[in-house]
């Protein structure tokens, strides 16, 4: 089977795993305004999802690893589909909590096994193939917030989330049947990029040993302070707003442009590390992003347009370290184990998270402006971007003992 099929099954499968995180906002107030819930309470909802989907991953990876794709991203569906679906129904809070935590861990199965077709499979296209996968939990709820809010709205919330609880949990499955992992050797023969300047090797390492390696704490850092700006920004969109003056149009204008600008960025950073390497295009992407971060402040209270420019910014120069980095991680440390060792990087969302919400939410009360959290975010950006040229200055990881055959070859043109 061509491997782009493999490819559109795994992005449609990301796609709906992206509406558990980003249409979720749409439902909070009807399931308040039905239940008599808090507003804090029902949130919990939403922290769990996150955990669980983040600290499942290096169990989930390990797994997808070692038994491919297939049987996993089937059950994910039914995760998925029976978890957002009961979510409805859900009468007490734990059993919204536990629905909602369900959905979480399918979304970690569907996400190891989707990041693991970019990885595996597209070896001369790595950056590119990643930004495609990422760019569908990215950006493609995007088109299915009107018509999940049309439902809200003309039925209930109730509707909403059996209707699209039982759609993601059959396209979930139907995707799983186009996914496995490539024999071995099966991909060997793909030509590499003539312009490529990507460093790679042909090292294999699994996780025990990538985790001895200090390339992987570098790359942790990296990731941990370039996410939480852009995870700051996601959840304090609205607040910034108002703080900002900016009106309830330029508002919708924005969180419909965010996702957009999202996803366009993880395919267009993607595609450039493909061609000027990973940390020649982290450190161009990450400076942006401080610049982006600070324009917030600063040219968003200069006028709605301004803010709208100033957020599409933000969103266009974050969300490509969701493709990067697991890039770098499949160049540094091999293919074979690259979605479980992936998972161990991506646990930095779960750390972010934590930073992005209540930390910046604290400083905005304490001071009455947004200034310190964007700022600050602005300098820890600045930080992972210079960081990038400590990176390249580094050989690449080598084992204990290595021979000359499993020496680096790189291709740095």
């Amino acid at each position: 089977m061509n491997r782009w099929i493999r490819l559109i099954a795994a992005v449609v499968a990301m796609i709906m795993i992206g509406n558990q995180q980003y249409a979720w906002t749409l439902f909070v107030n009807p399931i308040i305004a039905a239940t008599g819930w808090k507003l804090s309470e029902v949130q919990w909802g939403f922290t769990f999802f996150i955990a669980i989907g983040t600290w499942a991953m290096p169990a989930a990876g390990w797994l997808i690893d070692r038994l491919g794709p297939r049987t996993f991203m089937s059950i994910a569906g039914l995760l998925c589909g029976a978890g957002w679906a009961g979510m409805g129904q859900a009468q007490t809070l734990t059993t919204l909590y536990v629905l909602y935590s369900a959905a979480g861990l399918g979304g970690a199965l569907v996400y190891c096994g989707a990041i693991a077709v970019a990885l595996k499979w597209f070896p001369d296209r790595r950056g590119l193939a990643s930004g495609i996968i990422a760019a569908g939990f990215g950006s493609g709820a995007a088109p299915f917030i009107p018509l999940i809010a049309y439902i809200i709205r003309s039925q209930d919330y109730r509707a909403a989330f059996l209707y699209t609880g039982i759609a993601q949990g059959l396209l979930i499955l139907c995707a799983a049947q186009f996914l496995k992992n490539p024999a071995s050797g099966t991909v060997a023969a793909v030509p590499a990029t003539a312009r490529a300047k990507v460093r790679s090797h042909s090292a294999e390492f699994n996780s025990w040993e990538m985790l001895r390696t200090l390339h992987f704490y570098v790359l942790f850092v990296m990731m941990l302070l370039m996410g939480i700006g852009g995870l700051m920004t996601t959840a304090q969109v609205a607040p910034v707003a108002k703080s900002l003056g900016i009106g309830a149009a330029a508002l919708t204008i924005a969180l419909s442009l965010n996702p957009v600008a999202n996803g366009a960025g993880r395919i267009f950073w993607g595609w450039v590390s493909d061609h000027l390497g990973r940390e020649r295009t982290m450190f161009v992407a990450f400076l942006l992003q401080s610049l982006a971060l600070t324009s917030v402040v600063t040219l968003g209270r200069l006028g709605a347009l301004w803010f709208i420019a100033a957020m599409a910014m933000v969103f266009f120069t974050w969300g490509e370290i969701y493709v990067l980095f697991p890039s770098a991680v499949a160049d540094f440390f091999g293919a074979r184990h690259a979605t479980s060792n992936y998972s161990f990087l991506y646990s930095t969302k779960a750390l972010a998270s934590i930073l992005a919400g209540g930390l910046a939410a604290l400083l905005y009360e304490r001071t009455g402006n947004w200034n310190a959290a964007f700022f600050g975010s602005a300098v820890l950006a600045l930080c992972s971007a210079l960081t990038a040229f400590v990176l390249r200055a580094m050989p690449l990881p080598g084992k204990t003992r290595q021979t000359p055959s499993a020496a680096a070859v790189e291709s740095e043109g």
